[in-house]
């Protein structure tokens, strides 16, 4: 069996972070180890609060992983502050782990800040450039070009950016576009492919950019090629959303019991 790691927070809510991570790795038949950098207190309607995980902690968590779970791809979610990144981004440089999938969660969907303005820097400095993959969505990808993303040529320029500060590939999120059709674009320095579903008419979007990176990680830790991984993590979401349980009385969490996509055939 695959090991597959999540570096993240906890939702107290269960819809995000650790346990959407955990849930869609086991979907997919790989076994989560995590990595948790913050507490939070959260539910449907919002995030209550957020307590950092010392430092030392999530060091140890680290090492622990690496003396004995090594993982075959990982992620990254919120890491709260630039020392995290930085600790983060040096544990996968010296034990060499990867594929490395790289969602740069900053603001919660209730607006509550998840990453500090000095830990953007340090993103898009020492992380980015670690990634086989970034899954920013607008505001994301804005943010770390320092230009507006608002539309699919946007989306586009910004992921060409991203691909130049060092990411091997980036898929800019176009789930904040207007619209019944999202169009997601997978940037790769072999050229643009643009992901076309229609939207699905629901209120249950809580995890949705976690359980994306997730089910991603998975495919590419059972040696899914990425475009292939990319598009069965976005099947999954997709029909997630729609079979959402409307748990809650504001976003509610995806369904992550739906089945993941079958392997492709040999």
């Amino acid at each position: 069996m695959k090991i597959a790691l999540t570096i993240a927070g906890s939702d107290s809510g269960g819809g995000a972070g650790i346990q959407a991570d955990l849930k869609t790795f086991q979907q997919f038949g790989v076994f989560g180890t995590s990595v948790i950098v913050a507490l939070t207190a959260q539910n449907t309607r919002g995030v209550r609060a957020v307590e950092v995980v010392p430092e030392a902690m999530v060091e140890a968590q680290l090492i622990a992983l690496a003396e004995d779970l090594p993982p075959a791809a990982l992620k990254t979610g919120m890491l709260a502050e630039a020392a995290l990144v930085r600790r983060v981004a040096r544990a996968v440089r010296e034990n060499g782990w990867g594929p490395l999938v790289v969602d740069p969660v900053m603001i919660s969907s209730s607006g509550h800040r998840l990453l500090s303005t000095e830990a953007e820097d340090v993103m898009r400095e020492s992380l980015l450039p670690l990634a086989a993959l970034a899954t920013p969505n607008l505001d994301e990808a804005a943010v770390l070009t320092g230009r507006a993303v608002h539309d699919v040529p946007t989306m586009e320029r910004a992921g060409e950016t991203l691909l130049r500060f060092g990411a091997q590939a980036v898929l800019v999120k176009g789930g904040h576009l207007a619209g019944d059709q999202i169009t997601d674009v997978l940037v790769t320095p072999e050229g643009i492919l643009h992901l076309h579903h229609q939207r699905v008419n629901s209120g249950s979007t809580h995890g949705t950019g976690c359980t994306l990176s997730a089910a991603i990680t998975a495919g590419l830790a059972l040696g899914r090629p990425l475009e292939i991984a990319v598009t069965d993590g976005l099947d999954f979401v997709h029909r997630a959303i729609a079979a959402a349980p409307g748990l809650g009385g504001g976003h509610g969490p995806l369904d992550h019991t739906v089945t993941a996509p079958p392997p492709p055939p040999r």
